[in-house]
């Protein structure tokens, strides 16, 4: 139990349950839930790459910066010597291979997009994370990439609503810029650069809701989004230092299950909605026992 907890640890799992909830939106967005299928095996292999293709990009996160890590964070599985280097990247790989398997399950167009997500991830792990620009733009593809995973279910409906992966590519790239002050505090202009995204990714929620007449059924997920994600930010642009920063980052973090669930109000989804925010309590229980960022 000891070593589970510890490769636990290593795989950031609150962080996990929001990229199921990620897929879990795009196969509501595609209509998958509304059209009477019952073929819930593709469901769950979508759910399951997506765990083992974000845990396997956190592994390898660590993995690259463990030197790093020595340094800003020595409590982490690697640096403290908790799991070894090599025990890590046979861990990160079996990870990475289990999320693109079960995609290519569930079919071809999901497989390819679950590869271009493990090449995402290791892209920003090993070289883009260092760019102030590149790095959120990076791993904000990777979000906009794992919509696309649930979208892919349905291939008719993805061709419709690929757009929409710009939205959480907006939101990632708003938590990753404000991330970049988590350890030595941050600029104010980065915090209200991601305070404006923000509102822009809130707005096209809302205008999607409107035209698919499902505004105060979406309202019910995204003010209470809107709350989780804005106190800390608020409270970051008047302390700007690396604690308040941390939490508004680890709430940014964990509220996209909520706006996840208002992605599936949006296109009339209520059960699914309401699956997704049950996450919620979840996330937050494990982000209490494990790190989030």
């Amino acid at each position: 139990m000891g070593k589970i907890h510890t490769y636990l640890r290593l795989m950031r799992p609150a962080n996990v349950v929001t990229s199921i909830a990620d897929v879990l939106a795009g196969i509501a967005i595609s209509g998958y839930f509304l059209n009477g299928n019952t073929d819930y095996a593709s469901v769950l292999l979508l759910c399951l790459s997506t765990a083992g293709l974000y845990a396997g990009g956190i592994v390898f996160n660590d993995i690259f910066d463990a030197d790093l890590d020595k340094i800003e964070r020595p409590e982490r599985a690697i640096p403290s010597g908790a799991v070894g280097m090599r025990e890590a990247v046979i861990l990160g790989c079996i990870l990475l291979v289990i999320g693109i398997v079960a995609a290519f399950l569930v079919g071809l167009l999901s497989g390819m997009i679950a590869v271009a997500i493990a090449a995402a991830a290791l892209l920003y792990n090993k070289f883009s994370k260092h760019h102030s620009f590149i790095g959120p733009l990076n791993m904000g593809i990777c979000r906009g990439l794992n919509l696309w995973l649930g979208l892919s279910i349905l291939s008719y409906s993805f061709n419709q609503w690929q757009i929409l992966g710009l939205v959480p590519l907006i939101y990632i790239y708003s938590i990753t810029m404000i991330s970049q002050g988590e350890v030595h505090g941050g600029k104010i202009s980065n915090l209200y650069i991601g305070g404006f995204l923000y509102l822009v990714v809130a707005s096209f929620i809302l205008t999607v809701a409107r035209v698919t007449d499902n505004l105060l059924l979406t309202l019910l997920f995204l003010l209470p989004f809107a709350y989780m994600i804005l106190l800390p930010l608020i409270a970051a642009i008047e302390e700007p230092i690396g604690k308040n920063i941390g939490k508004a980052v680890k709430a940014g973090v964990i509220a996209l299950i909520l706006m996840d669930a208002a992605w599936a109000a949006a296109f009339g989804s209520l059960y699914a909605a309401i699956a997704i925010a049950s996450l919620l309590p979840i996330s937050i229980w494990l982000s209490k026992r494990f790190a989030v960022t």
